[in-house]
């Protein structure tokens, strides 16, 4: 990809990751697991830090029950979106998604500072 390069720069002191992807198509159930690898497990983080958006454009409902994603993908938090039909759900879901982010940040913060303390 033409933004490789670009990748260090994006990961750096990140947090989470979110991965947006269209679940009718083949080729971005394929890239997924190159992301997760390169966004996640490279860093790394832990699989709660990342989560996976599959987003349904309107008039495709898509089968969003039988969405079966290889192992290690299938260990991580997904939520389907559809911003016609549910956008409440997909933004409580995120809040849900935000707010563990900030209790695992907390949590390191809160260990770092006790080993300066120790």
């Amino acid at each position: 990809s033409r933004f490789e390069s670009c990748w260090p720069a994006l990961m750096k002191d990140s947090h989470g990751v979110v991965i947006i992807f269209n679940p009718e198509l083949p080729s971005h159930l394929k890239e997924l697991e190159m992301w997760y690898s390169c966004f996640v497990q490279q860093q790394p983080l832990l699989d709660s830090q990342c989560l996976l958006v599959a987003h349904h454009k309107p008039g495709t409902a898509g089968d969003t029950e039988n969405l079966s994603l290889a192992s290690p993908l299938s260990k991580l938090r997904l939520i389907h979106s559809n911003l016609e039909e549910d956008p409440e759900d997909v933004r409580m879901e995120f809040m849900k998604y935000f707010r563990s982010i900030i209790s695992i940040m907390n949590e390191s913060r809160e260990r770092e500072e006790m080993s300066i303390i120790s």
